[in-house]
């Protein structure tokens, strides 16, 4: 736990999400209240999704493409100037009027909740960007909850591609992959200092047999992956983790409350909490997508945590 900056900028601040629809849900005004939230704490939101940027990069959102957006020597600085320029909407939410002069100062970025299907051990070594075989690949299908015969087909499909040889990326999206993408990442938020970028980790599964996978990786981007890096300008919000617990109920948020999981500034100080043993989606809908509740935790937690990540890098 650390000391708190958590007063709202004072001048509007350009901030640029990319997401797909479980961001969307978040940012949405009758949904999870973000963009909404956030115009109130005077950031200017834009919004990538589907579709978006130079060779639609906006598709790509998966662990794997972030080196594809942040890495990549012949993709990336088309990437990224677009990125930091854009002032677009692509979801529905409410914003502030006009957008301040100058690039988009913050960065935020999130992968959807099919990112949360990893393998492997979690403390297996970490390979060297070059061999690691999910840069620039898509995450694996996430296994479809709610729906008997949906899931049977997918474990079907899942055995003839294994059979065939064709499951590259079930194999491929370890731990230790991913870990490795996000180190490598850390290179490339050196080199912008005058950025402030912001992980937004995947959301959890309803149902998960690496459930604990998705836990241990998540962990350690809150707690360990930012241990030597030098700058501030470099942060992480644990979407997952505020996922995975409510009051008793998913219609019932545990916003506010001492027990439970959590990613928020608790008195006076930021707090990574894991207080329940769930490693799933306690606030569920028809299918992996958290319901009304849960994102309006996930507001509720995130909003005063980022004033304090933008503070503390605006005076360091």
């Amino acid at each position: 736990m650390t000391a708190t900056l958590e007063s709202a900028p004072r001048q509007p601040v350009r901030l640029i999400f990319i997401h797909h629809s479980s961001g969307a849900n978040w940012l949405a005004d009758g949904n999870g209240g973000l963009g909404k939230a956030l115009a109130e704490n005077h950031y200017f939101v834009s919004d990538t999704n589907y579709g978006w940027g130079p060779n639609r990069i906006g598709d790509r959102t998966d662990i794997g493409h972030w080196w594809e957006w942040f890495l990549s020597p012949q993709r990336s600085p088309e990437y990224l100037q677009a990125l930091f320029n854009e002032s677009g909407q692509c979801a529905s939410y409410s914003r502030l009027s006009a957008p301040p002069a100058g690039e988009n100062e913050v960065i935020l970025f999130k992968s959807c909740y099919p990112n949360s299907t990893l393998r492997g051990d979690p403390n297996a070594p970490v390979p060297a960007v070059e061999r690691n075989p999910i840069r620039g690949h898509k995450a694996p299908t996430a296994p479809p909850s709610g729906n008997a015969r949906r899931y049977l087909m997918y474990k079907a499909k899942s055995v003839i591609k294994q059979i065939l040889g064709r499951n590259k990326n079930e194999a491929a999206y370890t731990v230790a992959n991913a870990k490795g993408i996000y180190i490598e990442l850390l290179k490339a938020f050196q080199k912008h200092p005058k950025k402030l970028f912001v992980v937004v980790t995947a959301p959890p599964l309803r149902f998960s047999s690496v459930a604990e996978n998705a836990r241990a990786f998540n962990s350690w981007l809150a707690n360990e992956w930012l241990a030597n890096y030098p700058l501030k300008n470099v942060a992480v919000f644990d979407f997952y983790n505020v996922l995975t617990s409510n009051a008793g109920a998913s219609d019932a948020s545990d916003l506010g409350q001492a027990q439970g999981n959590h990613h928020r500034l608790w008195e006076g100080r930021v707090q990574h909490q894991v207080g329940s043993p769930s490693n799933h989606l306690a606030y569920p809908t028809v299918d992996d997508h958290a319901n009304k509740t849960g994102n309006q935790k996930a507001t509720g937690e995130f909003t005063p945590l980022l004033n304090h990540y933008y503070n503390l890098w605006k005076t360091s």
